[in-house]
């Protein structure tokens, strides 16, 4: 099964307008400089959730990346092009590198070269990064942060389309790292809670929480102002001032 649906997807399911999307979409060196610049846009516009979201975030890669080296020595399973022939999309050299995007990739099926140039397959790099970010921004900003889990699926299809895994690698790299990327989020909050309460607690009044990322929603004591005027004080039409 996981054969077959790799290779309905790598060698059948193609054309040149997938061969360009796949390719680029995988590659992250083309869109470091624009991840770049919307971490610093975070950091000095987003306020307070934008920037626990980047900070869990990236601690989160950090320790999942540890995580997926573990266990690709580990596992050691072979990627597609290391023990059969696959078809390969090669985006053509460019500097700044997003203008590789102007330049017909090329297009050669794998051969005996290949077998030793990559790592191994499971879990997936490429799948375990983007999971963690669709978690964090799902964490975050709930709605809104939905809409990336359609980035790190199309992401993962890149890796199969361009025999970088198997159908297999994919899947169980999506449920490993969502369950890695709960977890750690879970203990970031659980620190967060426990030690700005100690060390911040201006800055915990506020945030009580980093995941929602809003001001306490506690209930403040009406004001005299807004007691003097309430119904139970005001007097009734009927009654009339005593001579």
């Amino acid at each position: 099964m996981d054969q077959t649906l790799l290779r309905l997807i790598n060698q059948q399911w193609t054309n040149s307008t997938l061969d360009m999307f796949m390719a680029a979409l995988s590659n992250s060196a083309i869109w470091m400089p624009f991840l770049i610049a919307g971490a610093i846009v975070a950091v000095v516009f987003g306020g307070f959730r934008a920037r626990a979201c980047l900070i869990c975030m990236v601690c989160t890669l950090l320790v999942t990346e540890q995580i997926t080296g573990l266990l690709k020595n580990a596992v050691d399973r072979h990627r597609p092009k290391q023990v059969e022939t696959v078809r390969m999309v090669e985006l053509q050299k460019a500097r700044p590198k997003f203008l590789t995007l102007s330049k017909k990739p090329r297009i050669r099926f794998s051969d005996a070269s290949d077998q030793n140039r990559s790592g191994q397959s499971f879990p997936s790099g490429h799948v375990t990064n983007n999971t963690v970010a669709a978690v964090c921004l799902t964490l975050f900003y709930r709605r809104r942060g939905w809409f990336y889990w359609i980035v790190a699926a199309l992401i993962g299809y890149s890796r199969v389309y361009l025999g970088a895994h198997w159908p297999s690698d994919v899947i169980a790299t999506f449920f490993l790292a969502t369950g890695e990327a709960l977890i750690i989020i879970g203990l970031l909050e659980l620190i967060w809670r426990s030690a700005a309460k100690k060390f911040m607690p201006q800055i915990y009044t506020r945030h009580p929480t980093l995941m929602v990322g809003q001001a306490s929603s506690s209930p403040c004591p009406p004001s005299p102002a807004r007691r003097a005027t309430s119904p139970s004080d005001r007097p009734t039409g009927g009654s009339r001032p005593s001579p």
